[in-house]
């Protein structure tokens, strides 16, 4: 590898994809793609791995996706010069397509006749058909209700549009026109990078390129197995829990890291089966950069400027049974899928924490909630469908510094909408969106602070589906003696006679004069309280955003008659109230807590596992009967209890003679 041309054609090949992905930014249609950047491009060799993926715009939990089952799809189907294939299928792709609504197109790029690369682009489609609008209710039991799903599929042939394809997907959206604008913007995308590579290997010879696609895949392998290797061998597990649409659905996810040298392994294996809800996704056969997304983001914040490129996940192996929410198998619903792909986050984090000396972060705020209205549009009077704004809360407490208020590192690349424009796209008056006084979790380094959203319908009636709604029975977790995070909140009406508390919102009728208040969560405190400097806390008084009895409650602080912060009497208070013992690791809660009172971990993982051994026609009956009926015994399970009530509701449900 020569280390001067490795650095040209990264910045080369980095330059074509950023273009592009200003392109698809600056001609998009919908707001959830313009205003939000549910969007990407990047270019893949001609086996499917890519070796540039933009860092300035658009979706960064992508880096390196797996095009190579798809790509084996496209020889088989035939490829010649000028085709563009287009795709929404997670099943067919084996993880390409991570839920229907990222509509994926990919164009093959040829020099001198010889296939060289592939353009790979999607746009988060506001509408694909199903049964609502939106395409996307958590509470869809099978992809069927999501819309129209196509398997890869020639939409250009030889350059000429394929009409049949694209008026097949455009019947099947309520917002035809949008849709195909965006489209089109990702068309434009991909022609830009096919042009520009192939603008490059004219100025640098075909093969001079295609090793140059070589070295930057190298040169981030490199910087992974760097990174990795100052990580102490060793294995390290944690577990946390998707809650599910009803009291009491607790889906497990499990997460193993085994660091070994400079290789590293994630087993899923304990994680539960996939469930009749939107929340699964596929993952496929190979490392998913979607699924391994948090030790991504480690990745690039020890080596920042490494290539952004499947070279990363080179030396990161990962197993997820096929089968579980986050390696779903057909016909699983997955529209609301980035509630499991969270929580698979923060497990991830969980095991960094215990890996990486001094720590990393407290737990986020474990939601990421995307509201979408379908209503009147008040310029022409016609049904639209409206994305509102992406919802997450405050991020968790750092190990060197607070946390950001009313967003975290996991969500940070989806941008929020105006409310001007919420305000003149839709029919909704924005109330309120703010910043929750007193929602910080304490700590030596506090969480950010949640935010609550409140909006009113102006119009006769309106449709509101909100997915990834999450952490309203579990807290995000803290850190080293920092507090849990605060709960998530949803509110009709609040303040008035019919005033309503919803666990969440799957699909919400909404009538005129009618308000929603959303609350979000907040993450976990790193370290403990009674450590934290009250410089910082003299800021968050002076900003109002925490009142002296918190600051008395939860950080030892004493005042002055005058109100100002009596150093002093601080010390003295928080010296009594100093403990000799070491805190634990994470502080997961009150809920948490009484939860693991009955499911320990190891139960819980050998619980999935076993549930996965079952026959699949009755595996989720069976999964929410031995749930339901050990969590109201209340004791403590074990694993010979476990079995013996798996084998007897295993018997209720498919008769006596067939227990696996």
């Amino acid at each position: 590898m020569d280390a001067v041309r490795t650095a040209v054609m990264n910045n080369r090949f980095t330059a074509i994809v950023e273009e592009a992905s200003a392109i698809m930014y600056r001609t998009a249609h919908t707001t959830f793609v313009k205003l939000v950047q549910d969007y990407q491009c990047a270019i893949a060799t001609a086996a499917g791995e890519i070796f540039a993926y933009p860092g300035q715009s658009g979706v960064n939990s992508f880096i390196g996706l797996p095009l190579q089952a798809t790509v084996e799809r496209l020889l088989e189907i035939g490829i010649e010069e000028g085709d563009c294939f287009l795709t929404n299928d997670p099943f067919s792709t084996d993880g390409l397509v991570t839920h229907m609504m990222d509509v994926t197109m990919l164009r093959p790029i040829f020099f001198g006749g010889r296939l060289m690369a592939f353009a790979w682009g999607f746009v988060h489609a506001s509408d694909i058909g199903g049964a609502v609008p939106g395409s996307i209710s958590p509470a869809f039991t099978e992809v069927f209700q999501e819309g129209l799903r196509i398997r890869p599929v020639k939409l250009y042939k030889a350059g000429v549009l394929n009409e049949d394809v694209r008026t097949l997907f455009l019947d099947n959206s309520r917002i035809p026109d949008d849709l195909w604008g965006d489209l089109k913007a990702m068309l434009s995308a991909l022609q830009s990078m096919d042009r520009r590579f192939r603008q490059l290997c004219d100025a640098y010879g075909a093969d001079v390129v295609e090793e140059g696609m070589q070295d930057v895949l190298d040169f981030a392998e490199a910087k992974a197995r760097g990174v990795i290797a100052s990580i102490p061998d060793g294995v390290y597990e944690f577990g946390d829990y998707l809650e599910g649409l009803e009291p009491g659905q607790h889906t497990y996810i499990r997460t193993s890291m085994k660091v070994k040298g400079d290789s590293l392994g994630f087993d899923f294996t304990g994680t539960d089966p996939q469930i009749p809800a939107a929340y699964n996704y596929v993952s496929g056969a190979r490392t998913h950069p979607y699924t391994v997304q948090a030790f991504l983001y480690y990745l690039l914040t020890v080596e920042p400027d490494a290539p952004r490129n499947a070279g990363l996940l080179r030396p990161i192996a990962m197993h997820a049974p096929r089968g579980t929410v986050i390696n779903a198998e057909f016909p699983a619903a997955g529209g609301s899928r980035v509630a499991a792909s969270t929580r698979v986050y923060d497990t991830m984090l969980g095991c960094l924490q215990q890996a990486v000396a001094g720590g990393l972060s407290a737990a986020g705020p474990g939601m990421s909630a995307v509201i979408v209205l379908s209503a009147r549009d008040p310029r022409t009077g016609k049904r639209q469908v409206s994305v509102i704004n992406p919802l997450c809360g405050g991020g968790g407490g750092r190990s060197v510094c607070d946390g950001v208020d009313a967003i975290d590192s996991r969500s940070g690349y989806l941008r929020s909408v105006p409310t001007e424009i919420i305000e003149v796209e839709t029919m909704l008056f924005v109330r309120a969106n703010r910043l929750l006084k007193d929602s910080y979790s304490a700590g030596r380094y506090r969480s950010g602070a949640a935010l609550v959203m409140e909006m009113e319908n102006t119009d006769a009636e309106a449709t509101m589906t909100i997915r990834g709604m999450n952490r309203f029975a579990f807290r995000p977790w803290g850190v080293a003696g920092g507090h849990p995070g605060r709960l998530a909140e949803v509110t009709i009406n609040p303040g008035t006679p019919g005033e309503q508390v919803l666990e969440r919102v799957t699909v919400l009728k909404l009538k005129r004069d009618d308000v929603i208040r959303l609350v979000t969560p907040a993450g976990g405190g790193f370290g403990d309280p009674l450590e934290r400097d009250l410089a910082a806390i003299e800021s968050d008084l002076r900003r109002e955003m925490l009142s002296a009895e918190a600051a008395t409650r939860d950080y030892g602080v004493a005042f002055a008659l005058d109100g100002s912060i009596d150093r002093s009497g601080t010390e003295t208070l928080r010296a009594a109230r100093r403990s000799s013992t070491s805190p634990p690791v994470f502080t997961m809660g009150p809920e948490r807590d009484a939860y693991d009172g009955i499911w320990p971990d190891h139960v819980r993982a050998q619980f999935a596992t076993s549930a996965l051994n079952r026959p699949q026609a009755h595996r989720q009956l069976l999964v929410d009967a031995v749930r339901q009926r050990l969590t109201t015994a209340g004791g403590t399970v074990t694993p010979g209890t476990l079995e013996r009530v798996l084998d007897e509701e295993a018997v209720k449900l498919s008769g006596p003679n067939v227990l696996h």
